[in-house]
């Protein structure tokens, strides 16, 4: 009992350690809970209408796109630029398919396989013309060349087959499920859209006011009071006008993403006096080595020119365009000078070796033979090579040496972009150039013999042997570290905005603004590799200045400040406090106009009080009229005008972009030999109807909460 007692005595004590020991794991597991949802919201590029997406999904849907472009365009890689255009287009149609999604679920509208099917059998979307389905004969899309592909596809999936084959079939099946994606999407958006057009519509009467907006067309009398001719300094402009036009405009400038305003100073390295010195001595030497009759590929190879010497005559389209541009005034066995070409920043030395009309396109086929030994195989061939000289059906001794000996076309294209070409390659292509019509030839490789025909030349074209040692003019490391070095102290000894502005100057530095920087856009000040720039301008605060960052071409160095942040919202006056003063400016100068023009009743008494008087013809309703006095288009005076009668002056001073207006209407009339065709009116409207439904995308967009963190990640 005593011991009962005992424990019932520190009963407090342990109701304490154990709620203790409660709370503790509870705020582990808390803090578990929020480290995990903190690291799931890094890894989140975006969301849409709650709908997240990961970078690792992100980068999956532009791989994907990154493919179906390399596939359709023949292409082996992207640029920077064009990687950039698929990122934007990836999280574009991530964005719209979303929403369309959203709003076609609330709606009950699907795409079912039925309809999809009934597409695919039409064969007519431009869409499905993309793909390798197409028929060549009708031109069409062929519904039953999918359904082979799709049959065959499965049976290697299941049976297995030749890898290369069976690659080059993933590659056209992944292709035609992104097309089907894609295509679902559109006819899901297309159902969405034309729902939404069917709630406008259109009547007879709506159609006959349309055709006479178009054709109805008056000549006036002009009266112009230009806001050019009230000088800026005769209007007063104060806080209450700005407040005031502000409260009028406010919803102009609400902001539905946030933005940054910057000051920056980019410093570019370029190559110095020395750095250009030492490379013009290469130059020279190449040049002379060129004059001198050095093998042309030694003399490239060792000058490292950014341009292969192959020792293939190859079409202009084969050379950079500054190169391209002087082989025609060049003659044979001419070396340039060493020239420089601004656009891309080079040196140049040219040397034309050879100039000879060839075909750009070659028809021909081929025998490969091989043996147990080269020369079994040269013998081989030799005979093949005397039985076609003999006349020899070309076919049928291919098909005895287990081979198709089909026809097949060799372009200038194939081969001129080349960075290095092997000896037998050479061999080969000028083989293929150079043969005639009919004419056949035994090439002796390493690897065994091809007996070639040519069986068909086309397009004669210029070709050019030519070899081209190209430089960019770069600045060498001692000149990288001195402008580093330069760089670094102007940015450790000035910590603020201030500091920056009022000692740039004294480090041949120039300081530069950009407003409204918004985290979808690539790069800063126009650079790339400026994506951790992009991080720090969107997590800094007002008045913060950046770490030194290296970026561009690596030939860049660049401080940023910043100086403003225009959150989500409407913007503050201050921010648009010019364009405010602008509209109030314009108002003031309308109403100094109007005042002049006061009581007026004809273009006379007009002209007297200095307006500027002119005939203006054919306005319609439906086209706002240029003013050229007043230099600004006029859509108020185009309704004012048609509201007009003919013969009658205008009721009162017609308010205008570019001034002040008074006329009067000399004629109304219908443009001749138009008649109204109601259907095709009506049609015409019906199209306006669905152009105004396809903006619905902007106004869902507003509402769909999207979060876009791309610029953490790319």
């Amino acid at each position: 009992m005593a011991a009962i007692g005992k424990i019932r005595s520190w009963g407090p004590v342990l109701a304490t350690v154990i709620g203790l020991a409660l709370f503790a794991f509870i705020a582990e597991e808390m803090f578990r809970s929020c480290e995990a949802t903190s690291n799931e919201r890094r890894q989140q590029v975006g969301e849409v209408l709650g709908k997240k997406i990961s970078v690792q999904d992100f980068q999956s849907l532009v791989d994907e796109y990154q493919e179906v472009i390399k596939m359709t365009q023949g292409r082996d890689n992207l640029s920077e630029e064009e990687l950039n255009q698929v990122k934007d287009q990836v999280w574009q149609q991530f964005v719209n398919n979303t929403i369309i999604e959203t709003e076609a679920k609330k709606l009950g509208l699907t795409v079912t396989d039925e309809e999809l099917q009934s597409v695919l059998k039409a064969g007519t979307n431009s869409m499905l013309m993309q793909t390798p389905f197409v028929n060549q004969q009708t031109g069409l899309f062929d519904v039953s060349q999918l359904t082979k592909f799709l049959a065959d596809y499965k049976k290697m999936q299941e049976q297995g087959g030749n890898a290369q084959v069976m690659e080059q079939y993933t590659r056209i099946y992944n292709y035609w499920k992104f097309i089907e994606k894609n295509l679902r999407q559109q006819m899901l958006a297309q159902k969405y859209q034309s729902l939404l057009a069917q709630v406008l519509f259109t009547n007879p009467i709506s159609a006959k006011m349309a055709f006479n907006d178009q054709n109805e067309e008056s000549d006036i009398l002009l009266a112009t009071v230009p806001y050019s001719a009230i000088k800026d300094g005769d209007v007063q402009v104060n806080d209450a006008d700005l407040k005031a036009k502000y409260d009028e405009k406010k919803e102009m400038f609400k902001q539905y993403v946030e933005s940054r305003d910057i000051k920056y100073v980019d410093f570019q390295v370029v190559a110095s006096k020395a750095d250009r010195d030492a490379l013009m001595k290469t130059m020279k030497d190449a040049q002379q080595k060129l004059e001198s009759g050095v093998v042309a590929g030694e003399v490239v190879r060792k000058a490292q020119s950014q341009v292969a010497y192959t020792g293939i005559a190859a079409t202009r389209n084969a050379f950079p365009n500054d190169i391209a541009a002087k082989l025609d005034s060049m003659q044979v066995g001419q070396v340039t000078a060493p020239f420089e070409t601004a656009y891309d920043n080079t040196l140049n030395v040219v040397k034309l070796i050879s100039k000879v009309q060839l075909p750009d396109s070659v028809e021909y086929r081929q025998i490969q033979v091989g043996g147990a030994t080269a020369e079994e195989a040269r013998k081989t061939a030799d005979s093949i090579y005397t039985a076609l000289n003999g006349g020899a059906d070309f076919e049928v001794l291919a098909k005895k040496y287990g081979q198709t000996g089909e026809k097949q076309w060799m372009t200038s294209a194939m081969y001129e972009r080349a960075q290095t070409v092997d000896d037998d390659t050479k061999a080969y292509i000028n083989a293929l150039n150079t043969l005639g019509a009919g004419e056949s030839k035994n090439l002796e490789f390493t690897s065994g013999n091809i007996v070639l025909q040519v069986t068909n030349r086309k397009a004669m074209v210029n070709k050019y042997d030519v070899a081209v040692v190209k430089h960019t003019i770069d600045f060498s490391k001692s000149t990288y570290s001195s402008a580093y070095n330069n760089f670094s102290q102007y940015v450790s000894e000035n910590k603020t905005l201030e500091d920056l502005e009022k000692n740039a100057q004294k480090f041949g530095l120039r300081v530069q603004e950009r407003n409204d920087l918004y985290s979808s856009e690539h790069n800063v000040a126009g650079l790339r590799a400026t994506r951790e720039t992009m991080k720090w301008i969107f997590d800094a605060k007002a008045g913060d200045v950046s770490p030194l960052y290296e970026c561009g071409n690596n030939d860049h160095l660049l401080v940023v400040a910043l100086t403003g942040v225009h959150s989500v919202g409407y913007r503050d006056m201050e921010s648009v406090k010019e364009q405010l003063k602008a509209e109030v400016i314009r108002d003031k100068k309308f109403e100094k106009a109007a005042a002049q023009l006061a009581g007026v009743k004809d273009i006379a008494t007009a002209k007297q009080k200095g307006a500027i008087v002119d005939s203006v013809r054919q306005i319609t309703f439906a086209a706002p009229v240029f003013v050229q006095s007043a230099g600004a288009s006029e859509p108020a005076l185009s309704g004012a005008v048609a509201a007009t009668k003919q013969g009658q002056f205008s009721a009162s001073v017609v308010k205008g972009n570019g001034g002040a207006y008074l006329f009067q209407v000399l004629s109304k009339k219908k443009r001749e030999g138009v008649k109204m065709d109601e259907k095709q009116q009506t049609m015409q409207l019906k199209q306006q109807a669905q152009q105004a439904a396809s903006r619905f995308m902007n106004e869902l967009y507003l509402k769909a909460d999207v979060v876009d963190n791309r610029y953490l990640f790319f």
